[in-house]
């Protein structure tokens, strides 16, 4: 991509309307601009961030068994009515009345929709179990939307839906999706938190939360950096005693009251909406039986404002490689320079060919401006290609994370960004689960 055709609107003063870091870089780095309160539209880096991150949890999800699914987000209020969930979301839920006079919700999530779904289409022990998920555009009326895509009227989450015969096929589902949650925030450059949580309007007796550490969370987690306990403030043990700073309940040791942003939650619904929508099947003895369920949501805008929140400096964002806009920047300092813009094609034009996400900046503009741009949008490595280096023969490589300046021979270029993308794709493709 090049950048003087491409619409990258960066600024270079901090938006008033914004507190939180990631909200400022997102903003600043063209990523979104805000339509209304609580609404965001995604501009080009935006949505290519965006979509990274959904293909590294479409990737996790099929890996485990999952099928994809997309459900309407438009849903009949009786559903609600017959879960008994109606008046549970109050003023947050949108409802309105169609033409004819019949009330819907315009869907905050999609236990009942999906419960609906599997109740008529399953019926025998032999067509489970089953996961099933989306990648879907939930709306609540927030009442006070805060932080950019931290929290918003409207969303991208993926939510996953296990349906089994027992406990044990319950407990086997919830660990799978477990551990892909974990390998999906390890793949994106997070540092979360597992911490155990009240599962609230949504039921069940068994729920974790992931967890970023965030000055600007909105969550407020329990955490021991000795052994490792934590929890939400919901769930801590002890919390007398929490609230007066006395010391963790497993270790002795002194715990932290921190803030966080929740990226992702996994329930055991067991059978709160198969028990109310009536979702049964035939066991092996032709009885008649529930289906156990299980939950699980990650908040896909959260992911990509987490990362921001984790991975910047006074400069800009620092993307991780595996859902960075871009992979490369070609930046010719000098564009009115014909051998520069030259060597900056031919550079160019084999990165594409060796399916390398490039963006040239051949803009006619001030090397400062480009410098400023370049470590604002973040990207992992940058070619830069002056003048008095090019006369010798020799280009800069400049990584984003470290700072680190490689200086080279012109003919090595493509080799050495070869190597440094293959490792920097090892790391956040591996996984500690």
């Amino acid at each position: 991509m090049r950048w003087s055709k491409s619409l990258i609107p960066t600024l270079k003063e901090v938006p008033q309307e914004a507190e939180a870091i990631s909200h400022q870089l997102m903003l600043r780095a063209g990523l979104i601009r805000k339509l209304a309160s609580g609404t965001y539209s995604y501009l080009p880096l935006g949505f290519k961030v965006l979509k990274k991150v959904e293909r590294i949890i479409r990737e996790e999800m099929d890996k485990n068994g999952a099928q994809e699914v997309l459900l309407p987000a438009l849903q009949p209020v009786e559903l609600w009515m017959e879960s008994g969930r109606y008046s549970d979301l109050g003023e947050d839920m949108v409802r309105f009345k169609d033409r004819h006079g019949k009330e819907v919700v315009l869907g905050p999530t999609h236990e009942e929709v999906i419960t609906d779904l599997v109740r008529k289409e399953v019926k025998s022990y032999r067509q489970l179990p089953i996961i099933l998920y989306q990648l879907q555009t939930k709306f609540r009326d927030e009442i006070r939307p805060r932080f950019g895509v931290i929290r918003s009227k409207e969303f991208i989450m993926k939510d996953a839906y296990s349906f089994d015969r027992d406990i044990e096929g319950l407990n086997s589902s919830y660990e799978k999706m477990y551990k892909a949650y974990c390998r999906i925030f390890e793949r994106c450059g997070l540092s979360y938190i597992i911490v155990k949580a009240d599962p609230g309007i949504m039921g069940g007796n068994v729920s974790h939360e992931f967890m970023v550490l965030a000055q600007n969370g909105e969550d407020e987690i329990v955490n021991c950096p000795s052994c490792g306990y934590a929890a939400s403030l919901a769930k801590a043990e002890c919390p007398e005693r929490i609230a007066k700073h006395d010391p963790c309940p497993r270790c002795g040791k002194e715990l932290k009251i921190e803030h966080a942003i929740e990226i992702g939650h996994i329930f055991k619904l067991g059978t709160k909406y198969s028990k109310s929508l009536g979702a049964k099947f035939l066991d092996e003895d032709g009885k008649e039986k529930e289906i156990i369920m299980g939950c699980y949501g990650i908040g896909v805008n959260r992911i990509v404002a987490s990362i921001i929140e984790e991975h910047h400096d006074e400069d800009g964002i620092i993307w991780p490689i595996s859902i960075s806009p871009f992979e490369v920047l070609i930046l010719p300092v000098n564009p009115t320079h014909a051998e520069s813009m030259e060597f900056a094609e031919e550079v160019y034009t084999s990165l594409l060919n060796d399916g390398i996400d490039t963006l040239l900046d051949d803009r006619d503009e001030r090397p400062g401006i480009k410098f400023k741009d370049a470590d604002l949008i973040g990207i992992p490595f940058r070619i830069v290609i002056g003048e008095k280096n090019l006369k010798s023969g020799k280009v800069e490589i400049k990584v984003r994370k470290t700072k680190e300046v490689i200086t080279i021979n012109k003919g090595e270029v493509i080799s050495t960004i070869k190597d440094l993308l293959k490792k920097q794709k090892e790391i956040y493709g591996k996984s500690k689960v």
